[in-house]
């Protein structure tokens, strides 16, 4: 027997604005959801377009700037895994509450430090990868977004993508610092031109990083 005291189900939530269904998703998102067990604030419908991109581009090198505990490392790790290839570079300046299993992974390194301070290591690890895609999921202040972009982006390889998580900061949902990565992508983008705002892997149309598929055109 059913005993949730959930209301919101699907069926009876057809007439919410998309405003009300983005917050709760969001609840979820920072309350409940796990990967593997380990606490993962990574919107589902996002994973599903960075696995296409990831076997589309089965890159050398994924680097992860921001991960929290892990959880999101690993799932791009079991990636690679399925492709027979790759492995993943996290930077975070606070690698406190990683979880024992990302941790073990044998495709997961993590560096500890400012991401723009540890550039040259994460170069360096980098080595001669001919694939590198870099994820950007960090403070998600504005400046530091934007610092992060300018320096990361030199990793990217001319077709795969730099994603910048968390967008959707007021541009959706009435969150997190304001300017944020939103504002930051715009400006990245009008100074590089290297890269331009992929929309296409916005089909499912909810996504928590709008305008945040970067790719890397020349």
């Amino acid at each position: 027997m059913n005993t949730s005291n959930k209301t919101d189900y699907m069926e009876d939530a057809l007439l919410k604005p998309l405003g009300e269904v983005l917050q709760i998703i969001q609840s979820r998102l920072v309350t409940d959801s796990t990967y593997f067990g380990i606490q993962c604030l990574r919107s589902p419908m996002d994973f599903w377009i960075y696995q296409e991109i990831i076997f589309m581009l089965k890159p050398d090198v994924i680097v992860e700037v921001g991960n929290y505990c892990g959880g999101s490392a690993l799932s791009l790790a079991h990636l690679c895994d399925q492709i027979g290839k790759g492995f993943v570079i996290g930077v975070d300046i606070d690698h406190s509450r990683l979880d024992q299993k990302a941790k073990n992974h044998p495709r997961i390194s993590f560096i500890t430090g400012d991401a723009c301070e540890v550039f040259d290591e994460v170069v360096a690890k980098c080595g001669k990868a001919e694939t590198v895609m870099v994820i950007e999921d960090s403070s998600h202040e504005y400046q530091n977004t934007l610092n992060v972009l300018m320096k990361y982006s030199q990793l990217v390889t001319v077709g795969s993508y730099l994603i910048v998580e968390d967008s959707i900061c007021h541009h959706g949902l009435d969150v997190g610092p304001n300017p944020g990565p939103y504002e930051a992508i715009i400006d990245f983008i009008d100074s590089n031109q290297n890269f331009y705002i992929d929309r296409e892997k916005e089909a499912f149309l909810i996504t928590w990083n709008p305008k945040g598929y970067l790719k890397r055109g020349n």
